[in-house]
């Protein structure tokens, strides 16, 4: 899920290079945060949060396979 929410957060900004995922994990919850610049925060949640709303819903996805729970939270960076 990590490598999955990285590689498309850097195809979305220009910074691809300031873009981090961490992960964290309890029992079988997952809170993943993803930290982009101030500038690259407009292209991650898009329109009215459509690009973040389809991302949280892919990751959903994937965690209701392995039988967790997915959060995804979206910070600029510092």
């Amino acid at each position: 899920m990590k490598a999955f929410l990285e590689y498309v957060a850097r195809s979305l900004v220009d910074n691809p290079d300031a873009v981090s995922v961490d992960l964290e994990e309890a029992g079988d919850e997952v809170i993943l945060t993803l930290s982009v610049t101030e500038a690259d925060m407009g292209r991650v949640i898009g329109r009215d949060g459509r690009i973040a709303n389809a991302i949280r819903s892919l990751l959903r996805v994937m965690g209701t396979r392995d039988g967790r729970h997915v959060e995804l939270e979206i910070v600029a960076a510092d």
